[in-house]
């Protein structure tokens, strides 16, 4: 079990940037891990074509490696196309489930959680943060598209 707590991991989980709630947040998620309790929140404000986050804010309850998640997101989400971020929670959760290759890019220090993949009870709180950040983007493009089907 310590090899899941290293020195980067325990790094990343006391340096979380941009820890909070945006007032005017477009998409705005809670996720929660009915395994151990652990809770992400995540703002997002996108840009005007809706292809890239512009602004995050999150609030993590979680254990050391939803900590670490929440922080590799918060850290590399300001500016990532809404498709990288997508790619990385897909990603992470092959690492995790079925064996695949770490993720890539921005988002490449999810690497670090690669052990978690021995421990499957750890797998929910692990990504919630790209859960909920995928979600709160979701919800900022239907909002965005029942807005145009109103005005129109």
């Amino acid at each position: 079990m310590s090899e899941l707590y290293h020195n980067r991991i325990l790094e990343l989980a006391a340096g979380i940037p941009y820890v909070g709630r945006l007032s005017d947040a477009e998409g705005s998620v809670t996720k929660v891990s009915r395994v151990c309790g652990s809770v992400v929140h995540v703002d997002l404000k996108l840009d005007e074509t809706g292809e890239t986050v512009t602004e995050i804010a999150v609030d993590p309850k979680a254990c050391a490696l939803g900590q670490a998640a929440t922080a590799i997101l918060a850290e590399h989400a300001v500016g990532a196309p809404v498709s990288e971020i997508i790619a990385a929670r897909d990603a992470l959760k092959a690492m995790l489930k079925d064996g695949g290759p770490p993720p890539e890019g921005r988002f490449w220090e999810l690497r670090h959680l690669e052990p978690v993949a021995d421990y499957p009870p750890r797998h929910a709180s692990t990504m919630l943060a790209f859960e909920a950040a995928v979600a709160a983007i979701e919800e900022a493009l239907q909002k965005r598209a029942a807005a145009r089907e109103a005005a129109e």
